[in-house]
């Protein structure tokens, strides 16, 4: 089986490449200017940062963090990230431009929130930066594999609209359909892996 799934795995990846590097690169920049805006004392980007962690510390997952629930606020934060974050962002590659505005404002959410409640950088204490970044870095990576998986499929739907030989399903070409199952064996445990050190760290 995993003689199997790795080169499946690593073909599906490679076709897929493109998609995957433009929105990992769109995330990039997006944070870096998100990072650079609240660090400047950005009056939008603060305000957007401190409307937006109002509104999480009155989610479900949070509520389930305070409460002492660590592990079911994992799951909850790993159930809408993989449900309302990646498959979202893969579906919306069908008309691939879709995920590049959402990974664009995904991006600079995660950069604006590099500073704390009082406006102070979480970057400059070495403990509070480490979690940070890491769960920055963790979440990133499944919701960047999720769109350049969807970016993928949609432009190969594109180039095989007319080509009547293309075995396809539902419309989109089977061998895109299957590398998208392929690269979400990664997503889905890489979403969960985010989710159980965000919480359980």
């Amino acid at each position: 089986m995993a003689k199997r799934l790795l080169p499946a795995i690593q073909g599906a990846l490679g076709r897929a490449r493109w998609g995957i590097l433009t929105i990992g690169v769109t995330h990039a920049v997006a944070v870096v200017v998100g990072m650079a805006m609240a660090h400047s004392g950005n009056a939008l980007a603060l305000e957007r940062r401190d409307s937006i962690v109002a509104s999480a510390r009155n989610g479900a997952t949070l509520v389930a963090d305070r409460q002492g629930e660590h592990l079911r606020a994992a799951l909850i934060d790993f159930t809408e990230n993989l449900v309302r974050g990646g498959m979202t962002s893969t579906i919306t590659g069908l008309a691939v431009i879709g995920p590049y505005p959402i990974a664009a404002y995904r991006g600079w959410v995660g950069g604006v929130v590099s500073v704390n409640d009082r406006h102070e950088s979480r970057l400059a204490d070495s403990g509070s930066a480490v979690y940070y970044l890491v769960t920055l870095i963790l979440q990133l990576i499944p919701y960047t594999l999720a769109g350049g998986a969807g970016v993928s499929l949609g432009i190969s739907a594109w180039r095989t609209r007319a080509d009547a030989t293309v075995p396809k399903w539902l419309t989109f070409p089977r061998a895109a359909v299957l590398d998208v199952a392929w690269i979400y064996v990664l997503v889905v445990p890489l979403f969960l892996i985010a989710a159980l050190w965000e919480f359980l760290a």
